[in-house]
């Protein structure tokens, strides 16, 4: 396995428990739109796992227009877009109690 593939997964692992650590301690919607962001990332080490070991050939892992690639893609995009807008929400919601 690749070094950038460990410590992308490092960092996955980090940012899905401090999710679920969130989720677990405020229970609301802001949270668990974090914590399913950090599940499609999740899946996004996942899918490259998979790839480098050449587990379930029939997904076309690395291949363009293959399932594999579409899974890795929306993954990435909705994880990303999911964690980003779960934390901002979270953190204005914080503010705003704040003031």
């Amino acid at each position: 396995m690749k070094p950038t593939l460990i410590a992308i997964s490092i960092v996955v692992l980090v940012v899905l428990g401090l999710s679920i650590r969130s989720f677990l301690r405020e229970r609301d919607a802001r949270s668990s739109v974090q914590l399913t962001g950090a599940g499609f990332l999740l899946v996004v080490v996942l899918a490259h796992i998979a790839e480098a070991f050449h587990l379930f050939p029939a997904m076309g892992w690395g291949l363009p227009n293959s399932a594999g690639h579409y899974v890795d893609l929306v993954s990435a995009i909705a994880g990303t877009i999911l964690l980003v807008a779960g934390y901002l929400a979270r953190v204005q919601s914080k503010r705003r109690n704040s003031n």
